[in-house]
């Protein structure tokens, strides 16, 4: 599992009571704030300035539609998801 460092994940009981439980779970930590280094910068990039740059939604709705829709499209792409971990340029365990 890859999360960022907000205390919600890493102080959070209910999260460490299940971490405990399971220990076939690994938790990888990404790096504090650094943009460049952190894959969800880029699958939010890829998803707002590729996928939504020129959409004029017509409310919340249809904006909601789009973006769901961008990031179901991306979860069936595997070579994206692995290039934003590589330009990310993260170390992580085996």
């Amino acid at each position: 599992m890859i999360w960022d460092r907000h205390k919600i994940h890493s102080r959070a009981k209910a999260v460490q009571a299940y971490l405990a439980k399971h220990p076939e779970i690994v938790a990888e930590h990404l790096p504090a704030y650094a943009p460049q280094s952190n894959p969800d910068e880029w699958v939010w990039s890829w998803t707002k300035y590729g996928r939504l740059a020129n959409l004029a939604a017509w409310d919340a709705d249809q904006l909601w539609d789009w973006v769901i829709d961008a990031l179901v499209e991306l979860k069936f792409r595997p070579d994206l998801l692995n290039s934003f971990i590589q330009d990310a340029e993260l170390s992580l365990a085996a």
